[in-house]
């Protein structure tokens, strides 16, 4: 079975067309980068993938399923998207933060139970980010705070992670450590990753397959 498969997609903004006819399958626990010039429309594609965007044509099917026919919630909780920019200007906490990742999980009127505090403590401890529990996410460091919003697409406890260029604001060494901890997380979770990444060398390094844009 395949995690993903897109057929003949074509998207653009109004008059400019970004993709055209891309075509590609990944398996389930492939970790898979994306590369390409700006402008070719690698995060534009990682928002079709999501179902923020619609195409023009061609279709997209998650886990064997046409991915208009999921609830928004029930593709939520296969599918987590980390976005390019991770900046949140209010004071929240770092666990609340991660806990905003069971949202797909909770009714309207609910509140969060014993299991979704669980599954926020897992998310915390596998990113190697449980110390930063009780700090707010403004006063973290850069390399930090992309570690916790991973977290918090953890405890969604999806199948699928996308990941929008998670590594362009940091230095080397954070760079690694988040490519690493992705790899551990591919490896060991069995988590199928797709990666927009800019360094042709990193996603060679760390991927079973890349997508050329």
């Amino acid at each position: 079975m395949y995690a993903i498969e897109v057929n003949k997609l074509n998207f653009g903004y109004n008059e400019t067309q970004v993709l055209k006819d891309i075509n590609f399958k990944i398996k389930k626990g492939q970790f898979t980068s994306i590369i390409g010039p700006n402008g070719s429309g690698k995060s534009t594609l990682l928002k079709l993938l999501n179902n923020l965007y619609k195409p023009d044509s061609g279709n997209i099917k998650i886990n064997g399923k046409d991915i208009n026919s999921y609830k928004s919630k029930d593709l939520a909780r296969k599918i987590a998207l980390v976005p390019q920019d991770t900046i949140i200007d209010y004071e929240f906490p770092v666990e609340d933060i991660v806990l905003m990742g069971r949202h797909p999980y909770i009714g309207r009127l609910e509140k969060e139970n014993e299991e979704d505090y669980k599954i926020v403590n897992e998310a915390l401890r596998l990113t190697n980010t449980f110390y930063l529990k009780g700090r707010k996410i403004n006063e973290i460091s850069g390399g930090e705070r992309q570690r916790i919003i991973i977290a918090k697409a953890l405890a969604q406890k999806p199948d699928i992670i996308l990941l929008d260029e998670p590594t362009s604001h940091l230095d080397i060494n954070h760079q690694m450590e988040i490519l690493t901890l992705l790899k551990e997380l591919n490896e060991k979770q069995k988590m199928t990753i797709i990666l927009v990444i800019h360094d042709i060398n990193l996603g060679n390094r760390y991927s079973n397959n890349i997508i050329l844009l």
